[in-house]
């Protein structure tokens, strides 16, 4: 497994946010985390990407313990995080927007091609390299803020509520895009508000509830399961 989460608990304060979970993340494929607001999503991607600490547990990437590591390590080792609401820099164009995802690199040349790979993954980034962000609509940031993780190089991508606040036709857009990384470039561990999209896109899928791993499966099983369907597909 590339990604190991072993019985990780996360507290803020006294309220525990994640209760002795364990996860894991082959080196290909999407792997979804589904659930309703509040049930430990969020922090267990801030977890992964060190930005949460564990209060017990473990978390390892490809066969090394990083949980005590400092966020920026655990991106140098081949994690990308692309948070809930995007959190480009508003007043950076999109090219600088772009360039800060390979600020921990030394491959300049390198660097140089995978921002043309960028530009060609994304033709509207390209259109508006030398556009503000905050300028943007909120598909176009979306795409942006994919595409600084994909500068980092990443060997695996964690993706927070992509389609949050988009319309329908750029949701499809976003989704064919997860696809494709995951096709082409990283596995991928996305969280999504969205059940129903998140499972028609996963290989495998764990369902968080208050915090506590309620269930797992493929993600077509979970699909057809009858909890699951009442509880977030609304059937």
């Amino acid at each position: 497994m590339l990604l190991e989460i072993r019985d990780a608990s996360v507290n803020y304060g006294k309220v525990s946010a994640i209760r002795g979970i364990s996860m894991n993340v082959p080196d290909s494929g999407i792997v979804t985390i589904i659930g309703g607001n509040g049930a430990g999503k969020t922090t267990t991607l801030r977890a992964i990407s060190g930005l949460e600490r564990l209060k017990s547990g473990e978390i390892w990437f490809d066969s090394e313990r990083i949980d005590h590591l400092p966020a920026d390590r655990i991106v140098a080792r081949g994690i990308a995080h692309v948070p809930e609401g995007r959190r480009i820099f508003p007043d950076l164009t999109v090219e600088e927007n772009l360039r800060t995802g390979a600020f921990l690199r030394r491959d300049q040349a390198a660097v140089e091609a995978d921002l043309e790979v960028t530009f060609t993954r994304f033709p509207r980034l390209r259109e508006r390299r030398e556009q503000l962000a905050k300028t943007m609509s909120g598909g176009e940031q979306q795409m942006l803020a994919i595409g600084r993780a994909l500068m980092t190089k990443p060997r695996l991508l964690l993706m927070d509520e992509p389609s949050m606040g988009l319309a329908p036709i750029i949701v499809e857009e976003i989704a064919k895009i997860i696809q494709e990384i995951s096709a082409e470039s990283a596995p991928v561990v996305l969280v999504e508000q969205n059940a129903e999209l998140a499972l028609d896109l996963a290989d495998y899928a764990y369902v968080l509830e208050t915090g506590n791993l309620a269930m797992e499966g493929p993600a077509d099983e979970l699909h057809d399961n009858e909890h699951v369907r009442a509880a977030y597909l609304g059937v």
